[in-house]
């Protein structure tokens, strides 16, 4: 079942990204080299996608995805302007450190969705994972050594998503 889903879902972003149809008429040479490229690639690579396949099939949880993507792309962009402004500022005032931020999630996926959200955003870099649910981040403006207060500032506006999608 899993490589099923695999295999649609490579499928479907290798039709949108070649985009088989042009003036009305489907490029069969196109969707048949997207159906051997989708089969290898769920045959070859089921081990090491997420096991939580559900998360592909809800559609709740596609909407969260869907709803997400904007929320993230804001922390991005907001974070991106921090860290112009920063760098040209002529003080460059930063206090780069690393910290540590306890997360609830529990799914293998949410904490890589987390961890990868967090590296994304400029300005934050994910270096360590533990078991116990924490992640050591390196943070360019270091506001609080506080665990509580580094997770509120760094990854809870994230987590209440990715709960959502992937738990």
């Amino acid at each position: 079942m899993r490589r099923l889903i695999y295999f649609v879902l490579a499928f479907l972003v290798w039709v949108l990204a070649s985009w088989p149809f042009v003036d009305g008429q489907v490029d069969l040479q196109v969707i048949v080299a997207g159906v051997i490229a989708s089969a290898l690639a769920a045959l070859l690579f089921h081990d090491i996608l997420p096991k939580e396949h559900h998360v592909f099939v809800s559609p709740i949880r596609v909407f969260w995805m869907l709803a997400y993507i904007p929320v993230f792309f804001y922390y991005v962009i907001r974070a991106n302007f921090d860290v112009v402004y920063r760098a040209l500022h002529p003080a460059m005032p930063i206090k780069p450190g690393i910290v540590k931020i306890k997360t609830n999630l529990k799914t293998d996926s949410a904490i890589t969705a987390l961890a990868n959200s967090i590296t994304l955003t400029p300005g934050t870099l994910t270096v360590d994972l533990t078991d116990d649910g924490y992640l050591y981040v390196h943070w360019i403006n270091v506001k609080s050594d506080d665990v509580e207060q580094a997770t509120q500032a760094i990854s809870t506006r994230f987590e209440w998503f990715l709960a959502k999608i992937f738990e």
